[in-house]
């Protein structure tokens, strides 16, 4: 699949402040309302504080050591791999909602699964049979509905949520605590190579980001963040599956929970999340009539399958053209790509039968 936003002239300025200690979700969030990445970056240290940029903040960017962004940018240019900024059309639409969205979010396989309508799948690390049964069967019904599953390639239910759909060849997602040029544990690297090849691995962790306790929580506000509806399948009474449901409940995201005996320590987190407020499932059916408001939009990405051979670029600009026509300035501006890249990007739209050209030097989308 062909790259697109390691060719932006300003990646590798976003990808600097990315890697700036001290500059989080929020403050990266609020640095670029005001000054893009390469405006910052292009700044004196005087400009800086004039901006209100705390000191250590402004010697750091002052600083910075750009062979870290040469290390990006060489795993940005190998196949398959991509980065979306918060900025960017394709970027998804409830990531954006959270208090806290990353500004970047790293790809590893088809950045055009995030557009499915989502269910998160999460539970222990040790589960029972019962339970990694329970959760297979789960993903892979929901999966052949055309629910994309999203889950954090952890031991135990998210390996075997990520399982059961690509049994049944649906999408999966997996959400990572590093950096994607690793997998984390080391145990699922071939579960992660079949999820890059049908599916996609992401993570707003930076290539070279090792696994560290603390990237873990803020993996899962990425889990709950993607999808419209979260899955509990087994969790004891304290554990980093609740800590994602109840993210999930503050994000405003429909919460399941599978009951379980008052006897078992598996059950007790799921027990007390239908009490705290989930949905109290016992079959896929259950989480599919609830989420029912989803079915035109999986049936209308079901009817083009054929739009999974568009590679990001074509893609990015075909969510330009507009049902009516559209001009080519129009679409040079909001594009910022040249018109010699924009003319030869809708001939292959056109012969792909996606767009048509009308009068007056302008296209219209047909499908």
């Amino acid at each position: 699949m062909k790259t697109l936003n390691c060719q932006d002239d300003d990646i590798k300025y976003w990808l600097a402040l990315l890697r700036i200690e001290g500059i989080g979700c929020l403050t990266f969030a609020s640095l670029i309302e005001e000054h893009s990445p390469e405006e910052i970056f292009a700044a004196t240290e005087n400009e800086l504080l004039s901006w209100d940029i705390k000191k250590n903040l402004v010697e750091a960017i002052l600083n910075f050591d750009w062979s870290l962004v040469d290390y990006d940018l060489q795993w940005l240019s190998q196949p398959n791999n991509d980065v979306l900024k918060i900025t960017h059309p394709m970027y998804p639409d409830a990531l954006k909602e959270i208090y806290d969205p990353p500004p970047l979010l790293f790809i590893r396989g088809n950045p055009q699964i995030l557009v499915y309508p989502q269910i998160a799948i999460v539970g222990s690390r040790n589960p029972s049979a019962l339970g990694n049964k329970t959760a297979f069967d789960f993903a892979f019904e929901l999966s052949k509905y055309g629910f994309a599953i999203t889950s954090g390639l952890a031991l135990g239910i998210d390996s075997t949520a990520h399982q059961g759909t690509l049994s049944a060849a649906g999408f999966t997602i997996a959400v990572a605590g590093t950096g994607l040029d690793r997998v984390y544990p080391s145990s699922n690297k071939d579960l992660a190579l079949e999820i890059v090849n049908t599916g996609a691995m992401v993570s707003e962790l930076p290539p070279g980001t090792l696994a560290k306790g603390s990237n873990f929580p803020r993996r899962n506000r990425i889990i709950s963040g993607l999808c419209q509806g979260l899955l509990v399948v087994e969790a004891a009474q304290k554990s980093g599956s609740l800590i994602t449901a109840r993210m999930a409940l503050e994000q405003n995201r429909e919460v399941f929970a599978i009951p379980g005996s008052i006897y078992s320590p598996l059950s007790r987190g799921c027990n007390a999340m239908i009490k705290e407020g989930a949905k109290l499932v016992e079959s896929p059916q259950d989480i599919i009539e609830e989420l029912s408001q989803y079915k035109q939009r999986i049936s209308s990405l079901r009817a083009e399958p054929e739009q999974s051979l568009l590679d990001l670029e074509q893609q990015t600009l075909l969510n330009l053209v507009m049902f009516n026509p559209t001009s080519i300035d129009d679409l040079v501006e909001s594009s910022s790509k040249s018109v010699d890249s924009i003319t030869s990007q809708l001939l292959m739209l056109e012969i792909q039968g996606y767009v048509e050209a009308v009068a007056g030097g302008c296209y219209i989308r047909i499908k």
